[in-house]
């Protein structure tokens, strides 16, 4: 068993479609079937199962999925004190971000990062909240950043920026008439939200609990993965939604969403580290350039 056998073996779980996990590794379909067959052979076990052209992990899979990510957590940290015998020539940072977080604030700070330090590779990874907390209490990122708050032990969460939530609407929408509104009105409109994990839908919820409320007093046609999605739907007179000002910004600007008049939410974000796995010199580096001067908030 190899590390790069791991590798593709984590890559494919996670997607569960050769030919995708393959356009991801930058390896030909058959060198990743290849791969997987001759883990499989060799320990004489079916990690996957075939089901007619899909590939689907099985019980098995599901077992060694958590120890394969455990080893290759544990080569990257291995890596990493290795690389930081050379300062900040070379090496590697893996990052995750929340969707919000990678919509428009990390990209000019990974441009500032790249450009003091030209010799560290990023691997940059999206996902929610919860998947952004998951991959650093698993050493899958070194550096996690977040939009909403998580209680995990052994990590730490200091605060670096602070968004604002606002609630958008389609301009054919009743609360286009910018009369004030608050939290207790919005049992009177249909509501399109993120997927439960996501910062943006724990924002919701914590806005509906200042008024005693809950998801299940509100008309909720549909949950959906992605600020894109959600966007179209808004747009399509489905409903309202809350949202980063800064993601909604271009979309009011050409009138295409509308902001009710409601009291917007400020939401800060956070950067995840673990308090127990190896730090790196990369990482260190790019905590420090972006985080504030506030107190650390412990989980």
């Amino acid at each position: 068993m190899t590390l790069e056998q791991l590798r593709i073996f984590v890559e494919v779980a996670a997607r569960q479609h050769i030919t995708q996990a393959a356009g991801q590794l930058n390896m030909t379909q058959s060198a990743v079937s290849a791969a997987i067959s001759a883990l499989e052979n060799r320990h004489r076990v079916a990690l996957f199962d075939r089901v007619g052209r899909s590939i689907v992990l099985n019980q098995t899979g599901r077992v060694f999925l958590k120890q394969a990510q455990a080893v290759l957590a544990s080569a990257r940290a291995a890596e990493a004190a290795l690389m930081d015998l050379s300062g900040l020539m070379h090496g590697e940072l893996s990052i995750m971000a929340s969707q919000t977080v990678a919509g428009y604030w990390l990209a000019p700070r990974l441009a500032e990062y790249r450009s003091r330090h030209p010799g560290i590779s990023l691997d940059v990874r999206i996902g929610n909240t919860q998947d952004v907390t998951d991959a650093v209490v698993e050493g899958r990122a070194e550096i996690g950043l977040i939009e909403w708050p998580q209680q995990r032990q052994n990590l730490s969460a200091r605060r670096i920026a602070t968004d604002e939530m606002i609630v958008v609407i389609a301009p054919g929408h009743s609360w286009a008439d910018l009369q004030p509104r608050t939290v207790n009105d919005f049992p009177e409109s249909a509501w399109i939200l993120r997927e439960e994990g996501s910062g943006t839908r724990r924002a919701f919820e914590s806005l509906l609990e200042t008024a005693g409320l809950t998801t299940a007093a509100l008309d909720v046609p549909m949950s959906v993965p992605g600020n894109e999605t959600v966007i179209g739907l808004v747009e399509a007179g489905l409903g309202a939604t809350l949202m980063s000002r800064s993601i909604a910004a271009p979309f009011l600007k050409a009138g295409i969403l509308k902001e009710a008049n409601i009291p917007p939410l400020p939401r800060p974000f956070f950067l995840l580290r673990h308090w127990e796995r190896y730090r790196s010199t990369a990482a260190d580096a790019f905590d420090a350039m972006v985080s504030v001067a506030v107190p650390d908030q412990q989980g």
